[in-house]
Formats: structure tokens, sequence, C-alpha cells
């Protein structure tokens, strides 16, 4: 397998465990082979509420 193809298969495991949003970096912080994994809580996306900071309180 080439670099491409563990790029394509990382992806459609995250998919296909349930993940809707990947944010890909390629750093040397990390060891070749290995992988990192954040939590980012909500979807700011430009223009939503959230970005605007007007979403109601629930």
């Amino acid at each position: 397998m080439d670099d491409i193809d563990n790029v394509v298969e990382l992806i459609e495991k995250q998919m296909n465990s349930g993940v809707s949003r990947l944010k890909v970096q390629v750093t040397d912080a990390v060891k070749e082979g290995e992988t990192k994994k954040e939590y980012h809580h909500g979807r700011c996306d430009v223009g939503s509420p959230w970005a605007k900071g007007t979403a109601p309180n629930l």
C-alpha cells in the first residue's frame, strides 16, 4: 500500500465509525504510522448561530 491508500483507509474507517467531519494535518510531531485524535465540542460553521454567538441556550 502506498501513502495515498493509507490516508484513504484512515478516512474510510473514521467515516464508517460515524465521524462526519475530519481535519487532517500532516506533522513531524507524531511518529510515522501513528495517529492522534482530538475532539471538538460542537460545530462552529461560518455564519451559524454558534459562530456568531447568537445560539439559543439549550
